[in-house]
């Protein structure tokens, strides 16, 4: 039988209300809780609500302004209704960023986790890898290799996740090499601990926070990449909307009906606040040293 180290975050159930109650206390981070639970809501079940979906055409109300002719959001060149395309585009924006985030999680925490246990040469060599990788700007990188493939929500949100894990990495990388110098993996060493479960088993369970904290920051990123490539035609195609194309289409029409890209705008705006609030809410709701 394995025999099993308690860490010093093991018991969670001794830590995890202290943690609760700071984070609860963090006005900004409870804002955008609220702010991102109203507008998953919305994007989920909106659709639902609607007379028409967001592919349907009535040239007859083309740029009606928002609250008139039954649409809350007005209407598009096509007539199209934009609230629903609005909440259909949040379904795919916040889907690519929720997968790519869960992408870039994975490959960076292996990475990180390998490079801050072993250090030496493979450590060395995985994070000169790092580096090589993060001296590419991250949006200029994103936008080459979406040159080359065939738009759709599958491939950029591969393209955002491989594009996004370096900073992940860097983060996982600095928190491993601390706490493998913690008494509790020394003991686990002296009781003969396979390295596999002394990195998964023992320290990854206590770099959990760090990790929440980049997810959180990591999808607001990911919402904003995806909203550049599909901003500059490299993205979710039309007919099928995202908030990035949404902003793209809206272009030529911005002295004629605002509304185009305002609506848009302003869901972009709420969902990258929202999440970004959370993780600030969580960084210190995981610092010890923020209670007071």
């Amino acid at each position: 039988m394995t025999a099993h180290v308690e860490s010093p975050n093991a018991a969670i159930g001794r830590s995890a209300y202290p943690t609760v109650s700071r984070f609860f206390r963090h006005r900004l981070a409870i804002l955008g809780l609220v702010m991102i639970t109203v507008l998953v809501v919305a994007c989920f079940t909106g659709p639902h609500l609607l007379p028409h979906d967001e592919l349907f055409i009535d040239m007859r109300h083309r740029f009606s302004a928002p609250f008139t002719n039954g649409h809350i959001f007005g209407t598009d060149p096509l007539g199209r209704d934009i609230a629903a395309r609005l909440f259909k585009a949040g379904q795919v924006s916040l889907a690519v960023a929720f997968v790519a985030m869960l992408m870039s999680i994975s490959i960076g925490v292996v990475i990180g986790t390998v490079a801050g246990y072993f250090g030496g040469v493979v450590g060395n060599a995985l994070m000169r890898f790092v580096d090589a990788c993060l001296s590419f700007p991250s949006i200029f990188l994103l936008l080459t290799l979406a040159a080359f493939v065939q738009p759709s929500a599958v491939m950029i949100t591969l393209l955002i996740g491989a594009t996004s894990w370096m900073e992940i990495a860097r983060i996982v990388e600095a928190e491993v090499k601390s706490l493998r110098e913690r008494d509790f993996i020394a003991a686990a060493t002296m009781l003969g601990l396979t390295s596999n479960w002394i990195m998964w088993r023992e320290i990854l369970p206590n770099a959990v926070g760090p990790i929440i904290v980049a997810a959180t920051l990591t999808i607001a990123r990911a919402i904003l990449s995806e909203a550049y490539i599909s901003f500059l035609g490299y993205g979710i195609q039309p007919p099928y909307p995202s908030w990035g194309n949404m902003l793209n289409g809206a272009q030529q029409y911005l002295s004629q009906a605002p509304w185009l890209a305002i609506v848009p705008g302003i869901a972009i705006t709420l969902a990258v606040t929202s999440f970004n609030f959370i993780g600030d809410g969580l960084r210190d709701a995981m610092d010890n040293r923020s209670d007071t």
